[in-house]
């Protein structure tokens, strides 16, 4: 985050992880001009936004950090921070495990090497195609730009995910179409002990079947909801797969999908939820470039 002495700091947390929040905010006091503590009250899905005087506050600050329970990254109230010029670090259901091994103990410089390369594919293709397991699940990217997570934010107006590693997209609303497995894990759920079968049409779920399938059903309360948001690939070798989204979808060659809100990142579809699906060893095609294949990274 490169905080320097003449910089305001922002600790937002909630309640369930007020004591990370607390630790933070203890090291900010030896960076930062000033360091400030909000805690809220647990939000109840990821994507849903927070108070709107913590939204307020936001937007006074150099630098947020964010542990939290659920997911902030998606909000409007993220959005109009980084806009305002602050650089944000977003770490829904950070564990105090999580900041001692895995993703957190990459080399973030070959972390952002890779995550840019496929930010570039990502923004130059016009479709994307998984495969898994006889199934496959196809959209448009064209006009979308491709956005990287590098756990690098040094700048005005950077943000993204800590610890991180990907690139990902919001695809056109209305172009998924296809079947898909989901097999790693679920926001909703964690890590997954059977897979998630889906069925896209016209870019929103109309069928998910499995043994956690009934933890989703916020999925189909309306048909934002329903519509997938984001496609991403992982770039992160040192991420693990711990039933923790912040960890899971950096896992470096598998990719993830998200139903719900992607307005943050160049999509038009706003939502209730922003709930991400990780896909284990996938093959992956950009237009014709075959740029995973079973979960080998070829670029």
């Amino acid at each position: 985050m490169d905080v320097k002495k003449d910089e305001t700091v922002l600790i937002l947390t909630d309640d369930k992880k007020l004591a990370i929040g607390s630790a933070l905010y203890e090291e900010a006091k030896g960076f930062a001009k000033e360091a400030v503590l909000m805690v809220m009250k647990p939000r109840n899905v990821s994507g849903e936004e927070p108070p709107e005087v913590v939204a307020e506050a936001m937007r006074k600050f150099d630098v947020i950090i964010c542990p939290t329970s659920t997911s902030i990254t998606h909000t409007n109230a993220k959005i109009n921070a980084v806009k305002a010029g602050a650089r944000l670090a977003s770490m829904p259901g950070i564990t105090n495990e999580m900041f001692e091994a895995g993703a957190i103990t990459a080399d973030y410089n070959e972390v952002e090497a890779l995550t840019i390369k496929f930010t570039e594919l990502l923004s130059k293709a016009k479709t994307a195609k998984i495969i898994k397991e006889g199934h496959i699940l196809q959209m448009s990217l064209e006009n979308r730009k491709g956005v990287p997570s590098t756990g690098i934010y040094k700048n005005p107006g950077e943000a993204g995910n800590l610890p991180s590693g990907e690139a990902y997209i919001a695809p056109v609303e209305d172009s998924a179409n296809g079947s898909m497995i989901i097999d790693g894990s679920m926001v909703g759920v964690g890590k997954l002990s059977s897979p998630l079968h889906i069925k896209v049409k016209d870019g929103k779920l109309v069928e998910l079947e499995g043994e956690d399938a009934h933890k989703l059903q916020i999925l189909f309360d309306n048909d934002n909801n329903a519509t997938i948001g984001e496609l991403g690939i992982g770039t992160n070798s040192a991420a693990r797969l711990t039933g923790v989204i912040l960890e899971d979808e950096k896992i470096y060659g598998t990719v993830h999908i998200a139903f719900g809100t992607n307005i943050s990142f160049g999509g038009i579809n706003k939502a209730n939820c922003h709930l991400d699906g990780i896909i284990i060893n996938p093959t992956l095609y950009l237009d014709d470039q075959l740029v995973l294949d079973k979960g080998k990274v070829l670029i």
